[in-house]
Formats: structure tokens, sequence, C-alpha cells
């Protein structure tokens, strides 16, 4: 994808940032297939054990290219590449760290709760404008934002449409650390990097139990979302 998806390991962490900043970070069909390789080049390699989704100052992700979306709701829905980056987040298994700087808009916002640890800056928003564009919620958030967040918080942001902020998704459960917009690349990588240090075994397995808390949806959340997936 060139420079609008930059790909960079340090050390045992694989960092992807999204770098389309003239559009805050819209995603088109190449940016969701550059981040869907290198997900899976990751979950792939024994040298990486946790990844950074990063963005640029101001904007993490601005959603999906508007372009493109009219295209793909003209012909009937998404289109394969976007499904195969949200099954890839659905399937990975190695620990993802986003660091959310700025908007979050649809998929920059869903895409999170397939994050096990999120960092993000005190001016971040956090918006899911499905229903003002007579569209349903992606990424099987309309099963993990409940588990997450509790009903009445996800109908709000995920129904009703009204965003976050910072604060409000740190309280809800989306976002774990808040901290200023100039650090917020480097909190998320000092995680990673704390992530990584530890007994990779340990962690594998420690994440799957984490998950399968969820246990009534028959081997937990994550497989939850990907059967919610698999069915899209």
């Amino acid at each position: 994808m060139g420079d609008q998806v930059v790909v960079t390991d340090d050390g045992a962490v694989r960092v992807i940032r999204m770098n389309r900043p003239e559009k805050k970070n819209a995603l088109t069909q190449p940016m969701y297939a550059a981040m869907t390789q290198a997900l899976r080049e990751a979950d792939a390699s024994a040298a990486i054990r946790c990844v950074v989704i990063a963005g640029v100052p101001g904007a993490f992700c601005a959603g999906a290219d508007i372009a493109e979306f009219l295209e793909s709701a003209k012909s009937g829905g998404l289109r394969p590449i976007t499904l195969e980056f949200l099954k890839t987040l659905a399937r990975n298994q190695k620990p993802i760290v986003a660091a959310v700087g700025g908007l979050a808009v649809g998929i920059g916002t869903t895409m999170l709760f397939h994050c096990d640890h999120v960092v993000a800056s005190t001016d971040a928003t956090f918006a899911t404008p499905f229903s003002k564009l007579a569209l349903i919620p992606e990424a099987a958030s309309s099963l993990l934002a409940p588990l997450r967040m509790g009903y009445a918080r996800a109908f709000a942001m995920l129904v009703m449409a009204r965003p976050l902020s910072a604060a409000e998704a740190k309280e809800a459960g989306i976002v774990n650390t808040v901290v200023d917009a100039a650090v917020v690349d480097d909190t998320a990588l000092k995680a990673a990097r704390e992530i990584a240090a530890l007994p990779a075994g340990a962690v594998a397995v420690a994440r799957e139990l984490a998950h399968g808390r969820y246990a009534r949806f028959g081997g937990g959340w994550k497989s939850a979302a990907r059967d919610v997936l698999r069915r899209t």
C-alpha cells in the first residue's frame, strides 16, 4: 500500500500505522489489504509477540473511505477484503495494542473491541454513526460492545450514534489509559513491549482464558465474533 500503511518491527513488537492524514486515515481497500497482510504475518511469526495499531496525530481512523463506501453500498454490501480484515482481527492470536489519537469513527472504533489494550489521547473521540446512515454495526460490535460496555451504553453508542469522549470511553471499558496526545504512541509502544517481554505461552493461554469468560457463547467471545463474521 506504499506509505498509506506503514509497517515496522520494533524488536518483538509489530507497529501497523495507518498513514493517510489528508483523509484522516479513512480506509481504502488497498489499506485494508495491507493491514490484513501485516496482521497475518505477525500472527505467523514466532518473533513477533505483540502488535500495535496506530494512526496519525489527530486521527486514528475516520472509518471507511466514503467514495468506496458508497460504491459498496450500491453493490450490496462490504467488499471481500474488508471482511477479510475483520475476520483476521477476530482470529488473531497475538495481543493487539491500539494507539488512538483524535478521531476514531466507524471501524476506527469497532476494531478496538478486538484489541487487548487501548491507549487514547485526551482529545480522542469515539463515534459509530451507522444508524444515521441506515446501516447496522459492523465488526461483530453488536455482540462485543454490550459485553464490554453493558447494553445501555452500547445502545446509546451503536444505535443512537452518541459519541464518546476519551474519558467516557475509559469509564465504559473500551480504553485502558488516557494520556496527552503527544505521548499516545510512546505509551502504547511501552505497553506492547511490556506484553512482548512476558512468556509468550503464558500470555496466549491467559488471553484465551480471559476471552473464555463469555463461555455461554461456546468458546468465548472471540469464537462468537468469528461466528458473527462468518455469517456476514
